[in-house]
């Protein structure tokens, strides 16, 4: 089902904010959401409920960020960790997935993403799930003496009957990372959050409980989400490449994990629309009670950031920038 087929029916975005840095997060997505998002296209904000896994309540705490959510057009949803809590947060966005309806198209979006454009522009295919490919090669860690990356993906794609020999990309070295079927869990899609969530939590959990011997040398946190990611995409008939280049993570949304990472590397045009959205006095009230926003966005501490740097010739490796801005004392998170 493209996004032409599915015109008559609305896709659910779903992003994920809790208590601290993402509820934040979350009023700034919201923003630029309502401002550049465009039409057939229904924001879910999903928070995890109190509960045994949490040591505290994880929901949003400040009423102020809850009623700027539901002024934007969000519609709150709360959700129970059964397997993940504070032990994985990263497991809020595969149990997230629960509150979505059965059977409606969904794209998932970390919260610290900028909506850039119109999400129409996008050519979803929803039968074809995909995710990002703005992303190193974080995982695995190979070890001197100890399996390559062919073993080790091997043994998963084995372990949910999966074909492995079709999740590769032929045009890449044999042992090289980008060989391998591998995503940043920013953003993914589907027909369907409960066959798509169901299985990313059947992944997840049996890798977690009953790793493969190939993993005995591998850390699985933070890395579980995006380990698992590419085997439920593969298994739903998707890839690396069912949407066009340069949409997502590009001219449409902008993953920029952290703000003084956004200043540092992303466009002129990402860092206009940022000021842009967050500029309303509605907006810039609530934004402020976040130490980073505030001294980022609105005491004008980003754009020094920005001046540290030439876009045009950034250290290849993301370490290497947050290491210059933290030597400069302007590194927040």
């Amino acid at each position: 089902m493209t996004r032409e087929g599915a015109a008559a029916q609305t896709v659910n975005i779903l992003i994920v904010a809790q208590a601290g840095r993402l509820s934040y997060e979350a009023a700034l997505f919201a923003a630029s959401f309502n401002a550049r998002g465009g039409t057939g296209f229904r924001l879910v904000v999903a928070e995890p409920a109190p509960g045994p896994l949490w040591p505290e309540d994880p929901g949003i705490r400040q009423p102020e960020i809850r009623t700027l959510l539901e002024d934007l057009g969000a519609q709150m949803r709360s959700f129970e960790s059964r397997h993940f809590g504070a032990a994985y947060p990263y497991g809020n966005k595969i149990e997230a997935l629960e509150v979505l309806p059965e059977g409606e198209p969904f794209v998932f979006f970390d919260t610290d993403t900028l909506v850039l454009d119109r999400l129409d522009r996008v050519p979803f295919d929803f039968d074809r799930p995909t995710a990002s490919l703005r992303r190193e090669g974080t995982w695995p860690q190979i070890e001197l003496y100890g399996p390559g990356y062919t073993q080790i993906w091997t043994s998963l794609y084995d372990r949910f009957g999966l074909d492995f020999a079709s999740s590769l990309d032929l045009t890449q070295p044999d042992e090289y990372w980008q060989r391998y079927l591998y995503f940043n869990a920013g953003f993914f899609f589907y027909r369907c959050p409960r066959v798509f969530g169901q299985r990313f939590r059947d992944y997840a959990l049996s890798v977690r409980d009953d790793p493969p011997p190939e993993l005995a040398c591998q850390s699985l946190d933070p890395w579980l989400d995006q380990v698992v990611l590419p085997l439920v995409i593969h298994g739903l008939g998707g890839g690396r490449d069912t949407l066009p280049a340069g949409l997502l993570d590009g001219e449409v949304t902008c993953h920029y994990r952290l703000l003084p990472l956004l200043y540092a590397r992303e466009s002129d045009k990402v860092v206009d629309v940022l000021e842009e959205v967050a500029a309303p006095n509605r907006i810039k009230k609530v934004l402020k009670g976040h130490e980073p926003f505030k001294r980022m966005i609105y005491q004008g501490r980003g754009r020094k950031v920005r001046a540290l740097f030439d876009r045009e010739n950034l250290p290849r490796k993301e370490q290497a920038i947050r290491n210059r801005i933290k030597r400069e004392g302007f590194w927040m998170r």
